[in-house]
């Protein structure tokens, strides 16, 4: 497809105490986790509405209502997976994807990497063409 499309996707939790924290498919250890029906991973969730919004196909919880019992706790790295195998599925391709994280804590910076990597991971894609 000649069609060049940019997504922007943006996703807000609370952080509770005591629920775990997941942020671009990385487990931290910290005393306060993200709260959603999901594992509340923000970087994952607004991927997946990046991408799902740059190919016109909803966003997250169109796919992924929170009202459905069984993706209680799905792990947001397959949710990514399966909105980009639906992107794919229309004709579009990732290019790369530039992720920011807005909040004083945790401090991400020695594990951006990883995060890169995991979000690759999902996707099938080169960890070259994700930022963290």
């Amino acid at each position: 497809m000649s069609e060049f499309r940019v997504g922007i996707g943006v996703d807000a939790h609370a952080l509770a105490e005591g629920v775990p924290l997941v942020l671009g498919g990385v487990p931290f250890d910290h005393p306060r986790g993200l709260v959603g029906h999901s594992d509340g991973d923000v970087i994952a969730h607004a991927l997946v509405d990046a991408l799902l919004g740059a190919a016109n196909l909803g966003d997250i919880g169109t796919l992924f209502p929170s009202d459905d019992p069984a993706l209680e706790g799905i792990d947001s790295l397959d949710m990514l997976a399966e909105a980009h195998r639906r992107v794919q599925a229309d004709g579009y391709e990732l290019v790369n994807a530039a992720c920011v994280l807005v909040g004083e804590e945790p401090r991400i910076a020695g594990r951006r990497r990883e995060m890169a990597s995991a979000l690759a991971g999902a996707l099938g894609v080169d960890a070259g063409l994700i930022s963290v």
